[in-house]
């Protein structure tokens, strides 16, 4: 990829630059470095005007093709706006699932009337979306759900359990992976459903993390209703559908989180230039490693970008999805337990009673969970060694 930036990408880095600047001042100023992992509760009624305020400039939905109401910009501007709006310590976007997942996959999959009527809703942030994947026996291995759906008349009708759906008590709609052909198994028979949250057949419960919010949830469905057109692609082949779904999500606002990852890492820096353990030639050598990766994973994710047509899984380009997983979740992980290495015993104690966690507890909390979600380790790993390697499948138990 060339990584050089033409006249026209700066002067769009400037325009950029020059409206967050303009833009974030008064209430919205307040609003800066709130949400992310671990925090994705802070002020969200104040970061979702915010990001409204986005819409009505335009600087929603950027990459999407002007014929669905995006911008059109291309892949370099995009990464530039995320890098941009992260230098900018911008609160972090509520609109995600909706904006970078569910939107390009129903430009992509979706019929004219799914696109007529989701899209201008998503890039408006008037509709908000979660995501209904993962399963009390079904993490990782998405092929195993249990999540029924069938058809009745002009409906589906939804029984089964989600679990880990971010921030769903504030969802307006769920896109789900359900189980539309009885006797199927693994990847076949699958759908992929989009269901509206507000019904009695669905309940949501919040699961509170070890940093003390709850931003995920477990999803209920008991005879749950959608409508029968409201299926994306055909009914018994979702799995490619969310598999399409789980590339968008390693796009370009990637970017944008390797920036949050350099602001956590400087902070970890400047925690030990001010209590000295910088001295220590064991931390300092792994500051030294952290920064070399904070620098491997940019560029990697980049080259990465540059090979992966949108949509694609995550064997696509040699597995650059899975690679990018494999680095970032990795990376950030090391980066959580360096920081509590550089707090030392200040990083066993809460600041305050009962359970008030600074900065760097939370980082080291959350970033246990980076290897498992969003894929884990071993899947990616599977998918590299099976799907981009054409090693022997691994064994599988037999399930009853």
């Amino acid at each position: 990829m060339d990584l050089s930036h033409s006249v026209e990408d700066e002067d769009f880095r400037s325009e950029v630059r020059a409206w967050l600047a303009d833009n974030l001042v008064g209430e919205f100023a307040e609003l800066k470095g709130l949400g992310g992992p671990g925090n994705d509760l802070e002020a969200h009624d104040e970061r979702l005007a915010w990001d409204r305020h986005l819409a009505a400039h335009g600087w929603t939905c950027i990459g999407w093709p002007t014929e669905h109401g995006g911008r059109g910009l291309s892949l370099m501007q995009q990464v530039i706006f995320h890098e941009e709006y992260a230098r900018a310590n911008a609160p972090v976007r509520v609109n995600h699932l909706g904006e970078e997942l569910l939107g390009p996959t129903l430009i992509a999959f979706g019929t004219p009337q799914q696109q007529q009527r989701f899209l201008p809703k998503i890039r408006a942030v008037e509709e908000l979306w979660c995501q209904g994947y993962s399963e009390p026996g079904a993490g990782s291995d998405l092929a195993n759900v249990a999540t029924k759906a069938r058809r009745e008349g002009d409906e589906w009708i939804i029984d089964g359990q989600k679990v880990w759906t971010s921030l769903a008590q504030f969802a307006d709609w769920i896109f789900v992976v359900a189980r539309t052909e009885p006797g199927s198994s693994r990847h076949r028979g699958l759908s992929f459903l989009l269901v509206p949250t507000q019904q009695d057949g669905v309940e949501i419960r919040g699961i509170e993390q070890l940093t003390s919010g709850a931003e995920f949830n477990e999803v209920f469905f008991t005879g749950a209703r959608t409508r029968a057109d409201l299926v994306v692609g055909e009914p018994g082949q979702g799995w490619g559908i969310a598999m399409g779904l789980l590339g968008f999500e390693r796009g370009v606002s990637t970017l944008g989180q390797q920036v949050g990852f350099a602001r956590e890492f400087a902070a970890v820096v400047d925690l030990a230039r001010r209590n000295g353990t910088i001295d220590d030639p064991v931390i300092r050598d792994r500051l030294a490693d952290a920064k070399v990766g904070l620098e491997v994973m940019r560029l990697n994710a980049l080259r990465g970008l540059s090979q992966v047509t949108a949509g694609s899984d995550s064997s696509a380009a040699g597995g650059a999805g899975s690679i990018a997983k494999l680095v970032w979740g990795n990376w950030h992980r090391r980066l959580g337990e360096l920081a509590m290495q550089v707090a030392g015993p200040d990083g066993l104690t809460a600041r305050g009673a009962p359970y008030d966690l600074d900065a760097f507890q939370k980082l080291f909390l959350f970033s246990r969970a980076d290897t498992i979600y969003g894929g884990s380790d071993e899947i990616q790993r599977n998918i590299l060694s099976e799907r981009v390697l054409g090693l022997p499948r691994e064994p599988r138990e037999a399930r009853p």
